[in-house]
Parts: C-alpha cells; sequence; structure tokens
C-alpha cells in the first residue's frame, strides 16, 4: 500500500507529510498483528537487562513530542525512543527545514528541537502510559541560559515514565550543542548529570547521543568519562553536517543534519572504533541507514547491540520493521544463527 501511496506523499513537503503520519498514527487503527513476523523469537533480546521482541527501535526525531508512542510500539518495534524534548516549548528553525534526497534515501533537517515542551509531554505520558520499552530523549532550549539545567530540569522531569534517558548533545541543528563533545565540557556535563541522578536517588538507565563527525582523539575520551560516569549506553549515531561530497540530490547543499543511507558506513566505522573500546561495558545502539534486514546485520556485526532508524521509515513506510525482521531471519537462518547476541561485534 505505501509504495502506492508515496509517489503522491512525496509531492507533499516533507514536514507536512510527517504531521499527516502522526496524525494518522493519533487513530491507532492499523492491527498489531499485521506486523508481527514468523520465527520472530530468534531475534528476541535486553535493552537494559528488560527483554524486548527484537533489537530494532525508532530514532527520537519522529515522535517529538510524545504522541503516538502507543501506536508505534504496533508497528512492530522492540522499542521507541521519543523526543528531543526541551524544558520549554519551542517553534525550532524557520521553515522549510527538512529536504528529501530521494536518489539517496536520505533526508537533510534543521528543526533546531521543534517540540511542545516538558510539561506538555509529561501531560501526555501521565495519561497514556507506554505499552513498550520507551526512551525519552531531552536536550536544552535554543535561549537557554544554562543549558546543563536545562538536561538537569528534563531528567528531573521526565525519568519517571522513561526506560532510560537519552542525553542529546550531538543534534548540529542547537548553536553550539556540539561543544559538549569537548573533554572539559562533557566531563563538567556528565559529572552534574552523576551529582543530580546520585543526589535525587534516580534510579534510570542513561545513555549518551553522540556526533558521526567526532574525531580519533574524542572517541578516547568520550569513552572514559561514559565509563567513569557509569553511562549505560551510547546512541552512534546522530545526523551529519558534513560528508556531502558525493551526494547528487539538488538539495545535497541544505544546511542541516544528514540522515539515511549514506551514514551507513560512516557509522558503522564509528561503531567498530567504539565496540573495540568498550565490548560488552556500555550498550551501543547502532543509527544511521538502517532500512533493511542486511543493513541491521552489518551494524550488529560492527558491535551495535540495538538499532534505531527513522529516515528508513520515510522511504519504506510503516511497514519497514516488518520487512527488516523477515530478512533478518531469512539471514540468521541462512547462516545458522540462533540467536541476535552471537553476532555482536563480530566484524569489529
Amino acid at each position: 500500500m505505501f509504495s502506492i501511496l508515496r509517489p503522491f506523499i512525496f509531492k507533499i513537503d516533507p514536514e507536512a507529510a510527517h504531521d499527516l503520519a502522526i496524525k494518522s498514527l493519533k487513530y491507532n487503527f492499523l492491527p498489531e498483528d499485521l506486523f508481527k513476523v514468523h520465527n520472530e523469537e530468534i531475534l528476541e533480546t535486553e535493552i537494559f537487562k528488560k527483554k524486548i521482541k527484537n533489537p530494532i527501535g525508532l530514532a527520537a526525531g519522529f515522535d517529538k513530542s510524545a504522541e503516538v508512542y502507543n501506536s508505534l510500539f504496533k508497528l512492530g518495534f522492540g522499542f521507541v525512543e521519543v523526543g528531543t524534548i526541551t524544558p520549554k516549548k519551542q517553534y525550532g528553525n524557520p521553515k522549510p527545514r527538512i529536504f528529501r534526497l530521494e536518489n539517496e534515501k536520505a533526508l537533510i533537517n534543521r528543526l533546531g528541537f521543534n517540540n511542545d515542551g516538558s510539561e506538555k509531554a509529561i501531560e501526555r505520558l501521565q495519561k497514556n502510559l507506554p505499552n513498550g520499552i520507551l526512551g525519552i530523549n531531552i536536550g536544552p532550549n535554543k535561549d537557554s541560559k544554562n543549558r546543563i539545567e536545562d538536561y538537569l530540569f528534563c531528567l528531573n522531569k521526565m525519568h519517571f515514565f522513561a526506560d532510560y534517558i537519552t542525553i542529546n548533545i550531538s543534534s548540529p541543528n542547537t548553536p553550539g550543542l556540539r561543544e559538549f563533545h569537548s573533554e572539559s565540557n562533557l566531563l563538567e556535563l556528565l559529572n552534574k548529570i552523576s551529582e543530580f541522578v546520585t543526589n535525587n536517588k534516580i534510579k534510570k538507565n542513561l545513555v549518551l547521543k553522540v556526533s558521526p563527525d567526532i574525531n580519533e582523539r574524542e572517541i578516547s575520551y568520550i569513552i572514559e568519562l561514559i565509563i567513569k560516569f557509569k553511562i549505560n549506553g551510547i546512541i552512534i549515531s546522530n545526523t551529519t553536517d558534513k560528508n556531502r561530497e558525493n551526494l547528487i540530490g539538488k538539495n545535497k547543499n541544505e544546511l542541516g543534519g544528514l540522515s539515511g543511507e549514506p551514514l551507513n558506513i560512516i557509522s558503522n566505522n564509528l561503531i567498530k572504533k567504539f565496540y573495540k573500546e568498550v565490548k560488552n561495558k556500555v550498550t551501543i545502539i547502532g543509527v544511521g541507514g538502517v532500512n533493511s534486514g542486511q543493513t541491521a546485520f552489518e551494524k550488529l556485526k560492527c558491535g551495535a547491540s540495538l538499532l534505531q532508524l527513522y529516515t528508513g521509515m520515510i522511504y519504506e513506510g510503516p511497514g519497514v520493521v516488518k520487512k527488516i525482521k523477515t530478512e533478518l531471519i531469512d539471514i540468521f537462518q541462512k547462516d545458522k544463527i540462533k540467536n541476535v547476541n552471537e553476532i555482536i561485534g563480530i566484524n569489529s
């Protein structure tokens, strides 16, 4: 059905199409059985010691304001991450701010943490408790005078509803946000978060989401600090504001973060580098270009225990998880793999 509708959907402005998708999901009319596959038990795994049906999650950025997470669980995702949620509601950057690169199955966005704010998100989560494993991605407001305080505010307000909290320091669309990748800034941020969590007796899994544009030196101290402050997971990676050389789409030079297929190899290489250092000490969630069983398989072999996608669903439609699961099971059965955990990191 989606393959028939896609030409018409792609004639609509990308952000208008996204808003239409959110409104459609609010009706929650698609039956969960439609997205189940045979032999899915081979994909069963864990996220922070909680069992999930498969390792495929939805990345932050789709359900920015925690509106349709329970409908998304029904599409077959093993877990869902909402956000990025900021303390106060914000509009984000001026429109247009999402651009398709159809030949590359990619997007460029410069949304800028547009969301309804923490108060509205909490109201929704209180009324409609999550039916599955939920991550909440948090970040600072663009005009914040103290960005660390914004992280602490959101952590304090949102942790009740989350299985894990993602600390997003990696969007290229909030000026200065990536400065938290510097050793001194990251040390200060994680130290303040660690103190806050301890003082407030918050027992919640914490995840750091990093940029794909970091260099070798940054990898070393990021690993050192996440282990020092007992960060439970790392998401590799966010969108890239570089790597335009091989693109051919007319929108390739738009400012913003590039996602989709062109990010696949970039994120895989970064996953390998992190996995070599952390092994099983930290959970790696691999993101970037996941849109098939083969791309999912490669990321697992690079060292990701779990996966996330977003752009893949834009191009493949709501059946993308079913497609990935089916293809991944076929690969597993062909290679006589009995469980996801057998292959994690074998290519690192």
